[in-house]
């Protein structure tokens, strides 16, 4: 049953990975089409498009009542991108921007960090708490979008998103079955997700939450992994800073906005008092590595990484020390 439930979750980790690719690749085909601008592309679809399966695990979970799962899943992602994806990325080429930039978008994921807390400490997320949550991020978005254009009126596309449109099919039938193809995608891969992953939990004796923040977060975050490497690998270290950060104001604000309005829940215990705070801290961390020479260099990615590491290793102390 363990193998099986194993299994489950890697063929869902491979379709959730391939899904969310093929859906970006059809969403930028009919957005080229419509003759969406570049800048606006990059913060709605890019960003919507590498939180979709956290969207999808999360909801699913939600769904199925394992509720831990997903919204461990949102906070788990959160702590990758920060201490996992920029780590690698720095190891690749030192991860450097604008300050000004980083300062945006660090007091975007902030707030949003600052919003969730407040209301896990208040008790249930109801229609009400997703529907505020859908409109701070369609502010956040707006805004991005109307500073973007006033600081940038040619609307230039970075060099990875002119790549991406570049690639994209030219053809509105095709763009929407590769939509189709990659939302089928990506249900089935959270269905198996999620379901091996409960089996495991529960066979294995580790909790939901465990689960959510450590083998479902890592692999629901493959699609930003994949970015940082290969913007590092480019040069475009901007890329995946910025691709990290906006990934955790979607995760927080449209995830969790989402399943508020889907299915109200309420935040563990176990999350309230230790994740969600480990969340916060490695956010804030960002602040004082980037302006401190300005970028994140090799020996501060090693850092993090070995920050993510004790903080699995934390997660499966009991089981590890104490079997």
């Amino acid at each position: 049953m363990t193998a099986t439930a194993f299994l489950a979750a890697g063929g869902g980790l491979v379709l959730l990975a391939v899904g969310g690719e093929v859906l970006l690749r059809g969403a930028l085909g009919i957005a080229r089409k419509l003759g969406i601008s570049p800048m606006l592309i990059g913060l709605t679809i890019v960003a919507c498009a590498t939180s979709m399966p956290e969207l999808m695990v999360t909801l699913v979970a939600g769904l199925d009542g394992a509720t831990d799962i997903g919204v461990g899943n949102v906070i788990g992602s959160n702590i990758a991108n920060i201490l996992l994806i920029l780590g690698v990325g720095a190891l690749i080429s030192p991860l450097a921007t604008k300050p000004c930039d980083v300062m945006r978008d660090t007091i975007a994921m902030l707030i949003a960090t600052a919003i969730f807390m407040g209301f896990a400490f208040l008790g249930t997320f109801t229609l009400w708490h997703g529907v505020f949550m859908l409109a701070a991020l369609t502010f956040y978005i707006w805004r991005s979008y109307y500073r973007e254009k006033k600081c940038n009126p040619k609307e230039e596309a970075d060099p990875e998103l002119a790549e991406e449109l570049e690639s994209a099919p030219g053809s509105v039938p095709v763009s929407i079955l590769l939509l189709l193809v990659g939302v089928a995608g990506l249900i089935i891969g959270s269905d198996l997700l999620v379901d091996g992953a409960e089996t495991i939990a529960r066979a294995a004796g580790i909790s939901e939450t465990v689960i959510g923040v450590t083998l479902v977060a890592l692999g629901t975050s493959l699609p930003e992994l994949a970015t940082a490497i290969v913007a590092g690998l480019r040069g475009h270290t901007d890329v995946a800073l910025g691709n990290a950060l906006g990934s955790n104001i979607f995760n927080l604000l449209l995830i969790l906005g989402v399943l508020s309005i889907v299915s109200p829940f309420t935040v563990s215990q176990a999350v309230i008092e230790f994740d969600m705070w480990v969340m916060a801290g490695v956010s804030l961390l960002i602040i004082p590595t980037m302006f401190h020479a300005g970028k994140i260099c090799r020996s501060k990615g090693i850092f993090f990484i070995a920050l993510y590491a004790a903080y699995i290793l934390y997660q499966f102390k009991d089981k590890l020390f104490f079997a």
